[in-house]
């Protein structure tokens, strides 16, 4: 069965979606069948890979409060082996209209038994908050990876995260586990602090991944030319970065410790450079 992943962090702005977009077209590029699911009302992770968001006419809203089966939504994308289930604007209501509704919070994970043999990995993109659709993606998830940008403020509101995750674990989700955080938006001339660093390693003990994401123009650009960066320039900085994450992703358990890394090791990995 697939391994079905949610990409989370309620904070703004650290990198979630081009993660969760550019992690997927990475592994798909490795040959794994990958579904990414669009569960952010924007839709970017949706136009992130050449979907026409305003034209679509099935989407998560439709799985969620129609319950219109997960695979009459699906639709292919720029890159092979990667589909999409995608969102608009409609999904912002849902939040709303799932309220009153019976086992709210278990509505995506109903809708993903049917899909899942055809997949080995499923990622879903989820809102910047801890509202009903990130409960949703967090309950219909077996494991949790987190972006976490390398600044100061990036740390903030990471327990409130990790408690909600524990919440979930305790009383909606108890296979769900910590995949581990992925370092965002790093740039070496602005070197993160020991004191930064130290703290990401006290939020995530044994769960940060080695393989760090710079800050890369041609990681911004992508989105706009509505491919993932494997497929807009393979060769870039930012490429490279996610290649290498997707590969340690496929070697990593979300029960087994990762191996740990250092500051100098970060500052000298050859994507960063």
């Amino acid at each position: 069965m697939a391994r079905i992943i949610a990409v989370v962090n309620q904070k703004g702005g650290v990198g979630k979606t081009t993660t969760a977009v550019n992690l997927a077209s990475s592994l798909a590029a490795l040959g794994q069948r990958v579904l990414l699911i669009d569960m952010d009302s924007q839709g970017n992770a949706s136009s992130g890979v050449g979907i026409d968001i305003q034209r679509v006419e099935k989407t998560m809203y439709d799985v969620l409060v129609n319950q219109t089966p997960l695979a009459d939504i699906l639709l292919t994308t720029v890159v092979e082996n990667l589909h999409i289930a995608p969102a608009n604007v409609d999904l912002a209501g849902a939040s709303v209209e799932l309220v009153p509704m019976e086992a709210r919070e278990f509505r995506l994970r109903n809708a993903t038994p049917s899909v899942e043999p055809h997949y080995d990995f499923i990622f879903i993109d989820c809102p910047p908050s801890l509202g009903l659709l990130t409960i949703n993606s967090i309950v219909g998830a077996n494991e949790i990876l987190v972006p976490v940008q390398t600044e100061y403020y990036a740390l903030e509101g990471l327990g409130q995260l990790l408690r909600t995750v524990e919440l979930v674990q305790q009383h909606l989700q108890p296979n769900l586990h910590l995949l581990g955080a992925v370092l965002t938006m790093y740039d070496k001339r602005n070197k993160l602090s020991e004191a930064v660093f130290r703290d990401i390693y006290k939020y995530f003990p044994n769960r940060v991944f080695r393989s760090v994401i710079p800050r890369n123009v041609r990681l911004a650009e992508a989105p706009s030319h509505g491919k993932p960066i494997s497929a807009y320039d393979r060769f870039s900085k930012g490429a490279r970065a996610y290649s290498k994450l997707a590969r340690e992703v496929l070697s990593t358990t979300s029960t087994g410790p990762h191996p740990r890394t250092t500051l100098n090791e970060i500052n000298n990995q050859e994507e960063i450079n």
